[in-house]
């Protein structure tokens, strides 16, 4: 029997708040959460960036829990309780309880290693705080949900950079469509704003200082973020035998490593991982309507992923609408993937397509349709996520109209 996945809940923390709401009417109306930057790029010469507005981890997390919760572990399980919660699901139900969750993250538990360090080499300290390990461990955003939520089936964590969210995902997908599980919580989620993270993102030299313009030709460079993307992935059985709405089907998932260069993208590699997604969903180049990119900003990813998408799908690359989300939402590393992600299904839901925002001037070499601007209504009936990490991983997702 053919075991189709479909997305029935969702849930974010970017840059525009604490819901998926907030979240989809920040990308739908082509607002920009990207502003400046104050006592988070201290030190440094970051100037923007996009992190979540007043966030007070006394609304959400018992005194206890926020000790052992790191900021990345504390978002993760915000954007999950907000996805069961839009799956029709309950902590405590059964269900819940024989879910799987993989959770991916690029950094990890970056605010607790910060802490620690500026404790044991500035202040001069001589222990640290006894939880500091699993606090700040790579699986702890993944514990963490498995612990608020009741999770007791399979829970892990992936990390592949700016990717982790995506492979998740892919992991998730591969879970149920294996018969290893009827619903999985999965996503990604990360929070780079720290001294030490910002100073090495300041090194590379791939940062702007104003806003992101992906595809555009004065573009500068890309913008980080935060935040947190959760999806539940069900079993369309499962979803039909307990009458669950359903945003979207999950098609095909394609991921290759570019065994290459560390930083640069390989677009062979690129143009594979395409092709394996559109072969396993069974769709054909003509087939799909839609690509939300992964569109960084910087000149040389935004150039090769334009021309692999044209290589692909050559004359019916004219005809796509493509749009980078992280135009709006920033780059949140780990999470990034599975915001997209989100607003890819948004896009398929809704049949209305987020605009790749802060677009000034046409590159000759990034010539398709970049969906400048302003959301465009239009019929989706099958869509692309892409995402391509340092390291050169790579994930490309399909998902389809329900």
């Amino acid at each position: 029997m053919t075991r189709n996945v479909v997305i029935t809940g969702l849930g974010a923390v970017s840059g525009f708040g604490l819901s998926v709401d907030a979240f989809w009417q920040g990308l739908s109306s082509g607002t920009s959460a990207i502003k400046a930057l104050n006592g988070e790029a201290q030190g440094t010469s970051i100037k923007v960036g996009a992190t979540v507005p007043e966030y007070d981890s006394t609304q959400h997390f018992s005194s206890s829990d926020q000790t052992l919760f790191d900021r990345f572990s504390q978002f993760a399980v915000i954007a999950a309780r907000e996805a069961i919660a839009d799956a029709g699901l309950t902590v405590g139900d059964d269900i819940v309880s024989r879910a799987a969750a993989i959770i991916g993250t690029g950094c990890g538990g970056k605010q607790t290693d910060e802490e620690t360090y500026l404790q044991l080499y500035k202040n001069q300290r001589k222990r640290v705080h006894p939880l500091t390990i699993p606090q700040g461990m790579p699986s702890a955003a993944a514990s963490a949900v498995s612990m608020q939520l009741g999770i007791m089936g399979p829970v892990f964590s992936i990390t592949s950079a700016c990717a982790s969210g995506a492979h998740a995902i892919a992991q998730g997908y591969s879970m149920i469509k294996s018969g290893m599980a009827e619903v999985v919580v999965v996503g990604g989620t990360d929070t780079p704003f720290t001294y030490g993270l910002l100073k090495s993102w300041e090194a590379l030299r791939v940062l702007t200082d104003d806003t992101c313009r992906p595809f555009s030709k004065d573009r500068r460079g890309l913008v980080l973020a935060e935040g947190a993307g959760m999806i539940v992935l069900e079993s369309e059985q499962h979803a039909k035998q307990r009458n669950a709405k359903v945003y979207a089907q999950l098609t095909g998932c394609g991921m290759t490593a570019d065994a290459d260069h560390v930083t640069r993208p390989n677009q062979t590699s690129i143009i594979a991982a395409i092709a394996a997604a559109l072969q396993q969903a069974g769709l054909t180049t003509s087939d799909v309507d839609y690509i939300n990119a992964h569109g960084t900003g910087t000149q040389l990813n935004d150039r090769i992923e334009t021309s692999a998408i044209k290589d692909v799908f050559a004359e019916h690359a004219m005809k796509l609408a493509v749009s980078s989300t992280k135009s709006m939402h920033g780059h949140a590393m780990g999470a990034s993937s599975a915001l997209e992600f989100i607003a890819t299904v948004l896009t398929l839901s809704n049949q209305l397509i987020p605009p790749t925002a802060n677009y000034t001037e046409a590159d000759p070499e990034c010539d398709l349709d970049y969906v400048p601007n302003e959301s465009r209504s239009k019929t989706i009936d099958t869509a692309l996520s892409n995402s391509f990490a340092f390291g050169g991983l790579n994930t490309v997702l399909a998902l389809s109209r329900y």
